[in-house]
């Protein structure tokens, strides 16, 4: 778990300090040339650079250790985070963005307007292509940094990278820094290509408008990913269980150990991206003495360890059930 929280770390620091180098960028290409692509595409980065400080927010207060009133840890500090940078960073950041695009569509004649008709005129396009230009390689860098720790978690599990598994590996992940990172420099790229295309049109043009639809077209990529995001972590916070498959190896597992009768439930929850609950409800053959009711119980533990190497036994709870379905059986064979 140490190596996974090192390895976001890196990963959320490399996205900060280059998303707020952009952003400075982005912002004076904006005063410069009068684009409003480029203004959206200001918030769009301010809005990745306080993404990174909440994520780094989440990482720290997450690893605090167990207390009294929280027994199981603060491992869903991220997702809480997470989630409010999903809701207020991008949310605001993509609706602002889409209000300037509008505005400068219908030209709507209030003072709001008229502050952005002031500035809407597209001047020094060269100087947004280059910005534009800079800040697609420090994206890319960004996401490169994020698409390694993918390949790493996918090859650790003995999964070859391919563009299949990552798929799978952004949907099963449940680390919101780095699902966080990999959308976010994947919109990030998108927008810069959309911006550029905006202003490119507008200059060639002399017609503000494509600037200005560039600047909508952000704004609702920006409100996309955020509902992705919050949904994502909207279903960590309420309790959300491991994956299918992981599933269905603990049900395996425990189904092949000889002195088990019935599995009555499994319930599982995740506490934090490499932490999860394991609460298995089950019925054991008759005949077993203490001793090897508590050996079958470490044996489940540790079978369940080695096939799910993020779950921490400390935190797999075997409880034993008598099975009602069996024993009315038993009640009707006697009869």
């Amino acid at each position: 778990m140490g190596y996974v929280i090192t390895s976001s770390k890196k990963a959320v620091y490399t996205a900060l300090v280059g998303n707020l180098g952009i952003a400075v960028a982005k912002l004076i290409a904006a005063i410069l040339t009068g684009s409003i692509a480029m203004l959206a595409e200001t918030l769009h980065s301010l809005s990745d650079t306080f993404n990174q400080v909440l994520l780094l927010i989440g990482i720290k207060t997450s690893s605090k250790a167990a207390t009294e009133s929280h027994p199981f840890g603060y491992g869903k500090e991220q997702f809480f985070w997470s989630f409010i940078v999903a809701t207020m960073l991008f949310g605001i950041a993509g609706i602002i963005s889409i209000l300037f695009g509008i505005a400068g569509i219908i030209s709507l004649q209030h003072s709001f307007s008229s502050l952005l008709s002031t500035i809407h005129r597209i001047q020094n396009a060269n100087i947004s292509y280059i910005v534009l230009a800079v800040s697609a390689v420090f994206e890319a860098i960004s996401l490169r940094e994020a698409l390694t720790l993918a390949k790493e978690a996918l090859e650790a599990r003995g999964e070859k990278f391919g563009f299949r598994s990552l798929i799978n590996e952004f949907k099963e992940s449940k680390d919101p820094s780095i699902i966080t990172i990999m959308a976010e420099d994947s919109t990030a790229l998108l927008g810069i290509a959309i911006a550029g295309v905006g202003i490119f049109l507008s200059d060639r043009t002399g017609n503000s408008i494509y600037d200005s639809i560039s600047s909508v077209s952000i704004g609702c990529i920006l409100i996309v990913f955020a509902f992705f995001l919050a949904r994502e972590n909207k279903e960590l916070l309420i309790g959300e269980a491991i994956s299918r498959k992981d599933y269905k190896t603990i049900v395996s597992l425990v189904q092949e150990t000889v002195e088990v009768n019935r599995i009555i439930a499994i319930r599982t929850m995740y506490l934090a991206p490499q932490d999860v609950l394991v609460a298995i409800e089950l019925n054991l053959v008759d005949g077993l003495n203490t001793d090897k009711i508590e050996s079958v119980i470490v044996n489940i533990k540790q079978k369940v360890k080695q096939a799910i190497p993020y779950v921490n036994p400390a935190k797999v709870f075997v409880e034993l059930k008598r099975d009602r379905v069996s024993d009315l059986y038993k009640r009707k064979r006697r009869r």
